[in-house]
């Protein structure tokens, strides 16, 4: 089966989101990974309330720096009974050197629940 990647997210992140070594904090990616995953999450399954349960493979191949335009893609790559797995794939546009690199990369759980935090069972279009 060929990986389908779907543009999630696209952002420049600036000067207060670096470290002390000048390039974007981790977390920050993280944070975007989170919500591109999220997007990912409810448009294969629709509607419902995600909520993160795990993050896992998270890999850091490359710095981002401050200016990079940061895409981010994702996929459905498994769904349980009350669960969907999203990979996301990140990728900048280095504007010095006209190329696109990939960054990091991770997969998100999300469990779907209802208005008590309780998991509710889904149904996705895959």
């Amino acid at each position: 089966m060929k990986s389908k990647l779907n543009p999630a997210l696209r952002v420049t992140l600036l000067p207060r989101d670096t470290n002390k070594h000048g390039t974007i904090f981790g977390g920050v990616i993280l944070s975007h990974i989170d919500l591109a995953g999220a997007i990912e999450a409810r448009e294969s399954c629709g509607a419902f309330n995600f909520v993160t349960v795990a993050m896992d493979k998270i890999v850091f191949h490359e710095p981002v720096f401050v200016g990079d335009v940061v895409s981010f893609y994702t996929e459905t790559v498994k769904v349980g009974r009350t669960s969907v797995t999203t990979k996301i794939v990140v990728k900048v546009n280095r504007m010095e050197e006209d190329k696109e690199v990939k960054v990091t990369e991770a997969e998100v759980v999300f469990v779907a629940v209802d208005e008590n935090r309780r998991p509710v069972p889904v149904t996705c279009n895959m």
